[in-house]
């Protein structure tokens, strides 16, 4: 049996754009506000704390703020050709074609750019956020990615 500790929303939050790809389409160019939801689950330390919930929404934070008001770019395409320029980025999907300047995108080592793939990256930034702070009591890290009220993308990483 494990604790767990939960942050979420209030100000972990963070606006962006991207468009994910499926079944051979590309969704249009568009964004959401997304809101972050944490959970840590371990044994207590020896101060009776699984983690200072502090330190666990500064990591959270700052993490929001890097994807914040950028383009969610899914570097790890398979069906996106990516070209990297010296000032920009430039994709395409078949016909469509987009141009950012780099300073607008955050590319992401990702395949798709949904929220279950951004839940995972959060999670393993968060995990080794954490464990660089020396933590070694936890178990499980779970992030959630809310597009919207009641639409949201998980993944649990094991630690």
């Amino acid at each position: 049996m494990s604790y767990k500790v939960t942050v979420e929303r209030n100000t972990l939050r963070f606006a962006a754009a991207h468009f994910a790809t499926f079944e051979g389409r590309c969704e249009p160019l568009h964004g959401h506000n997304y809101d972050v939801l944490i959970e840590v689950a371990g044994d207590l330390t020896d101060d009776g704390w699984v983690i200072d919930f502090g330190v666990l929404k500064a990591i959270g934070r700052e993490l929001c703020r890097e994807l914040d008001h950028k383009f969610l770019l899914q570097r790890d395409s398979k069906v996106l050709q990516i070209d990297e320029g010296m000032s920009n980025w430039k994709i395409r999907f078949l016909e469509r074609g987009w141009v950012f300047p780099k300073g607008d995108v955050l590319a992401l080592p990702i395949e798709n750019s949904t929220a279950e793939q951004l839940a995972r990256w959060f999670a393993e930034r968060l995990r080794d956020a954490i464990a660089a702070r020396g933590a070694t009591n936890v178990q499980s890290i779970t992030v959630g990615i809310e597009e919207m009220p009641g639409q949201a993308g998980w993944w649990t990483e094991t630690v």
